[in-house]
């Protein structure tokens, strides 16, 4: 490879990473509504309820629903900006008086994470089919049903995008790759 062509790779991984996060933000953002749309759920439940002693039907299958939605809606971006809980202290002593060897682990942890994301995806995909060919619901057939597939659907491609930032992190091992532009121009 001449090295044109070898100066353009960052440059490409910089761009998948910026596109990568993008998508985690528009997923958060999405995440961040249907936290928004529970609220309202919520409140004209217990409105509902104790003024016109009518509850809403389904509210209970909704709150379970919406929250495994919120969960991983969120995922991506957590991934994106390093807050999944996790303990570095092995990783900071290490980098003390080993930086290279931290650095080594830091990747490799990075891309067990995407492979172990991957295979949640893999996973979940029967499931998926599953529910979309059965028509499968959830809730009380008469008061309040609705389809599993909007839940695998999410999990699936959550997992796949967070898979994929893992990826990113773990070939640039950067932390946040998607800033790499920032850090090569010296800002």
């Amino acid at each position: 490879m001449d090295s044109q062509k070898l100066s353009d790779i960052p440059r490409a991984i910089n761009m998948v990473a910026r596109g990568l996060s993008g998508l985690a933000m528009i997923a958060n953002a999405s995440g961040t509504l249907v936290v928004l749309a529970l609220v309202v759920l919520i409140n004209v439940d217990v409105v509902s309820r104790n003024l016109l002693n009518a509850p809403l039907s389904g509210t209970y299958e909704m709150v379970k629903f919406l929250m495994v939605m919120i969960v991983f809606l969120q995922l991506p971006d957590v991934v994106r900006i390093n807050r999944l809980t996790r303990s570095d202290g092995f990783l900071a002593v290490l980098a003390e008086s080993k930086p290279k060897i931290a650095r080594f682990f830091a990747r490799l942890i990075d891309l067990m994470s995407a492979v172990f994301m991957g295979l949640i995806s893999y996973a979940v995909w029967p499931e998926l089919l599953r529910s979309w060919e059965s028509g499968a619901f959830f809730g009380t057939p008469g008061i309040f049903t609705a389809p599993y597939w909007p839940i695998h659907l999410v999990i699936i491609l959550s997992c796949a995008l967070s898979s994929a930032i893992f990826v990113t992190k773990a070939v640039t091992g950067r932390r946040r790759p998607e800033r790499l532009h920032l850090e090569e121009s010296g800002a």
